[in-house]
Formats: C-alpha cells, sequence, structure tokens
C-alpha cells in the first residue's frame, strides 16, 4: 500500500509508505527537519544544527540509531527515529538497560492528525523490541499541541517533568 497522491493527503484507511533513510535521503532529511525544529522550537533556530543531524550517517545509517520517513508525491513529509540514550538527564537512572530515545517526530503541518505518526511510531517501535530495546525513552514539551496525550495513547508514562517555565521539559517512557 503507499500514498494517496489525490489533494496532497495521506488517507488515515491506507498504510503509509513507510522506508528507512539512506545516505541519498540525508540532504532533503536536513532540510526538512531544520524547518520542523525552526517551526515547532524558533527559540532554537540560532543554535546551529544538532549533532545527530551534522552526524546523520554514523548515528543512523551506520550505528545504532534508526531512522524512517513517508514521502508524498516524492517529497519528505514526516520523519522518525531513535538512538541510544546519552544518559544527559540525571534525574534518569537507565544504567544497565538498554535504552533508546525517540527523535525527530515530525509530520508536515497539512498532514498532521491523519494517522501518520502513529503509523511512524508503530514502525519504530518494532524495530526497536527486534533490537532488543528495553526502554523507549523521549522528551516532550506541553506548548507542542497533542504531544503528550498522544504519547500516553501509545502506553508511554510521564515519569518527570524539569521546573523550568520556559520548556517544562516532560520526560515519558514506554518499557
Amino acid at each position: 500500500m503507499g500514498i494517496k497522491k489525490k489533494a496532497h493527503k495521506l488517507t488515515t484507511h491506507r498504510q503509509a509508505n513507510i522506508e528507512p533513510a539512506t545516505r541519498a535521503d540525508i540532504p532533503e532529511l536536513d532540510t526538512f527537519l531544520m524547518q520542523a525544529r525552526a517551526e515547532l522550537f524558533p527559540k532554537l533556530s540560532g543554535t546551529g544544527t544538532p549533532a545527530d543531524l551534522l552526524n546523520f550517517e554514523e548515528v543512523y545509517l551506520n550505528g545504532e540509531g534508526q531512522f524512517l520517513l513517508v514521502r508524498d508525491e516524492g517529497r519528505i513529509v514526516a520523519s522518525i527515529g531513535y538512538l541510544p540514550y546519552d544518559h544527559r538527564f540525571q534525574q534518569l537512572e537507565y544504567r544497565g538497560l538498554k535504552v533508546v530515545e525517540v527523535v525527530r517526530l515530525f509530520v508536515q503541518p497539512g498532514l498532521r492528525r491523519s494517522g501518520l505518526a502513529s503509523q511512524l511510531y508503530s514502525a519504530l517501535k518494532a524495530l526497536a523490541v527486534q533490537a532488543g530495546v528495553e526502554v523507549i525513552y523521549l522528551h516532550t514539551h506541553p506548548f507542542l499541541p497533542g504531544a503528550i496525550d498522544f504519547w500516553r495513547k501509545r502506553d508511554f508514562r510521564l515519569i518527570a517533568v524539569d521546573p523550568d517555565p520556559q520548556w517544562q521539559t516532560t520526560h515519558m517512557e514506554w518499557c
């Protein structure tokens, strides 16, 4: 099954054509991801390119990360990835466990609420389970509409909220 072309709208009754990212996708993915990041996190727009994107091939294609995308009419319209959790949040104790962090779940605005994010996460979770992952971690923010509820509906539980009034980083896990 694939992407319905009519009106540039993926349908919710059909399975999206989810593909693993390839080396050839990196330039377009970089543009897509940086535009999505600027839209959702405008305060980060002057901070440069994140390390995982600078080293995309090493992290996602040749490393322990995974990265999936969806195209519509040849253009990337959605993405999701995971990478090994780096233990940067001291309040989270994951030592000795195989933990990955969900990153870069972005869906083009006109395709949001179509079920596409759910399909992407399901495909990514299947890869994680197949790889023996014990915990899937992520963080999100209350200013992202529907994000916390989206993850709760996928059996993530809230484990901490940072007190920072600007970001209120919300830490969640599935295990």
